[in-house]
């Protein structure tokens, strides 16, 4: 994925930065996706999420890149949480979530980010363009997914539920997840903007194509059928209950055009 080169030694931003969370990614694929997210924003961090990749010697030869090595695996949204947690600490106010392992495009980085900056009291959606790479099956799955996630928030204009690569707001996050113990695996992206949605996050969406590369490319998906889908049931039926009970509040937003249903 092509885009402008980031100028050597270019200021790092004090707000905004790149969060990439990685498990058995594979050293070659994780370096290459560092290299193209850093060629867009500086700063990038990376949380290795208890797998094996070999990325430490990169960050110390890059002082734009920090890493973080948790003991064992804990999900994609615990490994985020870390980061999150990292970020508060250090005063960054907004991160962009992507994916380690080349689906998501870097080059569009510092349009997502322009925009967060634009709107901070926002999240910044990618809403995904496919090309022929990407299985019908997952194609599909995500359309029941997103359907749900609508009901949920009320039409508050989440235009996909399950693409990871976006900009969130660092606080609100860290909130909603320290509040309830679940989100810390793949129902982290569906269960994250429901909640900041709820929250009174508004939603803003910015078209981004997907790739799905083939394993001689590098390409490799963690994603089970049965376990994940599992999981996304679980995680919707929890939220439809919570849902029926804060209907009343969501109406009533709707209707006076508050949080998260403003323009």
């Amino acid at each position: 994925m092509s885009g402008p080169a980031l100028p050597a030694g270019a200021p790092a931003s004090p707000t905004h930065l790149v969060l990439i969370p990685s498990y058995d990614t594979g050293a070659d694929r994780l370096r290459q996706t560092l290299r193209e997210a850093r060629a867009q924003w500086n700063p990038v961090w990376v949380v290795i999420d208890g797998s094996g990749e070999a990325a430490l010697a990169m960050a110390r030869r890059d002082p734009g890149l920090r890493v973080w090595v948790l003991p064992e695996n804990r999900g994609k949204g615990a490994a985020v949480l870390q980061g999150l947690d990292a970020a508060a600490a250090a005063g960054y106010t907004h991160a962009l979530t992507m994916d380690a392992d080349g689906q998501h495009p870097a080059a569009l980085i510092p349009a997502f980010m322009a925009c967060s900056q634009a709107r901070p009291e926002a999240m910044v959606l990618g809403r995904p363009v496919f090309d022929a790479s990407a299985p019908l099956l997952r194609v599909r799955g995500r359309r029941v997914s997103n359907g749900w996630t609508q009901l949920e928030t009320l039409g508050a204009g989440i235009g996909d539920s399950l693409y990871g690569f976006r900009v969130y707001p660092v606080e609100p996050l860290r909130r909603v997840m320290q509040g309830q113990p679940w989100m810390r695996r793949f129902d982290f992206d569906t269960e994250a903007v429901v909640r900041l949605a709820w929250r009174g996050v508004k939603p803003l969406n910015l078209d981004a194509p997907v790739r799905y590369l083939r394993p001689e490319e590098g390409g490799v998906s963690h994603f089970r059928y049965g376990r994940d889908n599992l999981l996304l049931t679980w995680m919707h039926t929890r939220l439809m209950l919570e849902f029926v009970l804060r209907l009343p509040l969501l109406a009533w937003k709707r209707l006076r055009r508050h949080p998260p249903f403003q323009a």
